[in-house]
């Protein structure tokens, strides 16, 4: 019978030689760890950056589909506008005061619409933010038309619209193959800035 020899390992395996693989391998995790964890941060920021532009993208959509018939509809509620915008800028020494998605406007009254895909309870308390705006730049014009404000989405929760709608402001929402112009239920009816 032949006998088999063993290739000479290195003997003397220790605790301390044992440990000091375990801490190599958790040093090398936890950089990988990081790298990892970074990449996903600038992953998750790139993604963030991209469904905000097609969220803005929706909302042009939905602008751009909504404002020509915006006349019309508000003539039904008795507004007749001599003019219509869209994307109106307002500034004051080349700075930026507020922008308006859709401006209509006559000799007395002006209306300010903001578009979004899907208002929610931000979008409204920085719509009432704009029209306290526009209305201290509207005074330091001398424009003392009456100025309100209108919130259009493609799609509304009832929380939402009720209050867009107790905040005074006009809420448009789609109908069909329009878009349906809905007047605010406060107190005292549409708020006036």
């Amino acid at each position: 019978m032949e006998q088999t020899t063993l290739p000479d390992y290195e003997r003397g395996l220790t605790f301390e030689k044992v440990w000091a693989s375990i801490q190599e391998l958790k040093v090398e995790n936890d950089r990988q760890s990081r790298k990892l964890r970074e990449e996903l941060q600038e992953s998750s920021r790139l993604l963030d950056k991209k469904l905000s532009a097609l969220g803005n993208r929706f909302g042009e959509m939905i602008e751009y589909l909504a404002s020509p018939g915006l006349p019309d509809s508000f003539k039904i509620l008795g507004y007749g506008f001599l003019q219509f915008c869209r994307d109106k800028e307002f500034k004051v020494e080349n700075q930026l005061i507020a922008e308006a998605d859709v401006f209509l406007e006559s000799n007395d009254v002006a209306i300010v619409v903001e578009m979004k895909s899907k208002p929610d309870i931000d979008d409204i308390k920085d719509h009432i933010e704009r029209m306290n705006k526009l209305r201290k730049y509207a005074d330091d014009k001398g424009d003392k038309r009456k100025y309100y404000g209108a919130l259009g989405g493609m799609v509304w929760n009832e929380n939402e619209k009720n209050y867009a709608l107790k905040s005074g402001f006009y809420v448009i929402e789609p109908s069909g193959n329009t878009f349906d112009v809905i007047a605010p239920t406060g107190d005292f009816g549409p708020r006036e800035w």
